[in-house]
């Protein structure tokens, strides 16, 4: 019997992380966005990707209800649509990244009491409620990393535990997996127990999953202990338009130059979609190339990889050498994403930028979702072979 991986998107954004299951050999068939203009982007956006709509659509989803209509539908109605898939012999998983200011070090640090903090303990309510088969859960390193939101993160997990999940994290870097961009997330993934067992995995122990079970390092093309000790170009005065050669000792393809290249980022739809501020205009030709070490006006250097895209909270990240703010093109493919990949014309400025620096970029998202399924292959193997010739009951 063949199984079908199917994903219900939850704070799905403009579909970055949804993209990357989807060309990965996972079926999306609900999409949860609570913001409605990033759920118009994310629809846009399949369209012209020509994917096909989800089985069950899409939903928006109330912040302010965060109990029982943020997944946009009522819980009962939820829960069918989760047995409905699964009647199917389809594997079920949610994946979502809960806003995350509020874990953020650089954002509002408000913790759990904050309107976005408590859309993560929503949505791990949410996995407990329905039970899926697997679950990912993302977001910013100050919930692993700070105390306060980490006390919160390990009460999160024993939750989830107790809901009869194992449970294995990692601290990633987005650049591990061919992002031109330095940006660390926690990464959260969970097994029901039962269901390993359904497949023919065997839980050895109840706390978790070790890192030799759970493959993370099978997708990881720039191990961080390599790619941080390249030279990597630092601070060069800047001239508008001059050639820079790109030095030999470097992974090119790591560069905001390669994937400006690679996406044909001049030619893009999103070419001109940038702020043009009417003050302030001297100070984008008096920081140097590469100068990113000050809170905002970063400007990127063209032979190295980005900080992190985060373009809120007056964060503004200048173009290697135009004296001006990079644009939406060359924000997404700072993230990696196709260069078919676009939003809707009509989309505010402010909102194109929120959601692209909101999104996992595309090659991370891609690999997370090939580790999975690398994980439920091996199950699901071994469940032929121990299985084959016999008639069963189970999805097994």
């Amino acid at each position: 019997m063949i199984f079908i991986p199917c994903i219900f998107s939850f704070f799905s954004g403009s579909g970055f992380l949804d993209l990357g299951f989807e060309t990965s050999g996972f079926k999306n068939v609900y999409v949860n966005e609570i913001f409605f203009p990033f759920m118009a982007a994310h629809r846009y956006s399949r369209e012209t990707l020509k994917l096909p709509l989800p089985d069950y659509g899409y939903h928006h989803g109330e912040a302010g209800n965060v109990t029982q209509l943020f997944a946009g539908l009522p819980a009962q109605q939820l829960r069918e649509l989760v047995q409905d898939c699964r009647q199917s012999n389809h594997i079920v998983g949610f994946i979502g990244g809960p806003p995350c200011p509020d874990f953020s070090m650089g954002g509002k640090n408000r913790g759990y009491a904050g309107e976005n903090g408590k859309l993560s303990a929503a949505y791990v309510e949410l996995i407990c409620r329905n039970l899926p088969d697997f679950f990912l859960f993302e977001n910013v390193k100050g919930l692993w990393r700070t105390k306060k939101h980490r006390l919160f993160f390990e009460s999160l997990k024993i939750q989830l535990q107790q809901a009869g999940y194992v449970l294995t994290e990692k601290l990633i870097n987005a650049i591990e997996y061919g992002v031109p961009q330095d940006r660390e997330r926690i990464i959260l993934v969970g097994f029901k127990k039962s269901f390993l067992s359904d497949i023919g995995m065997t839980v050895i122990s109840n706390s978790g999953l070790s890192s030799i079970a759970f493959p993370w390092l099978n997708h990881i093309l720039y191990p961080q202990t390599k790619v941080f000790a390249y030279p990597w170009s630092q601070c060069e005065p800047f001239h508008e338009d001059l050639a820079i050669p790109c030095p030999d000792d470097i992974p090119q393809e790591l560069t905001v130059e390669y994937w400006f290249r690679k996406n044909n980022v001049l030619e893009h739809p999103h070419a001109h979609h940038y702020f043009q501020p009417r003050a302030g205009m001297q100070k984008f030709g008096s920081i140097a190339e590469g100068d990113d070490t000050k809170k905002s006006f970063k400007r990127l250097h063209r032979w190295r990889y980005s900080p992190t895209a985060c373009y809120g909270n007056n964060e503004v990240h200048l173009h290697p050498y135009k004296a001006r703010r990079i644009s939406v093109a060359e924000a997404l493919a700072i993230q990696s994403l196709p260069a078919n990949f676009v939003l809707p014309a009509n989309m505010s400025l402010t909102n194109m930028f929120k959601t692209i620096g909101n999104g996992v970029p595309y090659l991370a998202s891609k690999a997370l979702a090939q580790t999975i399924l690398d994980f439920l292959s091996s199950g699901t193997e071994k469940c032929k072979i121990q299985n084959h010739g016999n008639q069963v009951a189970s999805r097994c």
